[in-house]
């Protein structure tokens, strides 16, 4: 799967915060975030093993009972299952992997 980049097929998922997918395979989902400040990405878990990275802005992420000042050029890896949140402290855009797959992410579906 290739994707060029576009500015559009960005998906509002919650207030303050769309998602695009911009590529898959069998096993990964690579996605990218848009995140508006003074959003919050609500405590949750899921399966998938997820891993990201902070392109810019500023973010405050727990995962588990840890709580990380997130900056540009910054990675996480939360693992699956594991109860996770994040409060958007400035404007922010992410990338993230998550393996296998996560159905919801994919392109033409409801978020």
């Amino acid at each position: 799967m290739f994707n060029k980049c576009s500015s559009s097929g960005y998906k509002q998922v919650l207030d303050g915060i769309k998602l695009k997918t911009l590529v898959h395979g069998d096993k990964t989902l690579f996605a990218e975030f848009h995140l508006e400040k003074g959003s919050q990405l609500p405590r949750h878990a899921h399966p998938q093993e997820q891993t990201g990275y902070l392109i810019s802005g500023r973010i405050r992420l727990s995962i588990g009972e840890d709580i990380f000042e997130v900056e540009p050029g910054d990675s996480w890896c939360i693992l699956g299952n594991v109860e996770h949140r994040a409060e958007i402290l400035e404007d922010s855009l992410a990338i993230e992997v998550f393996s296998p797959v996560r159905e919801d992410y994919l392109p033409d579906r409801p978020a």
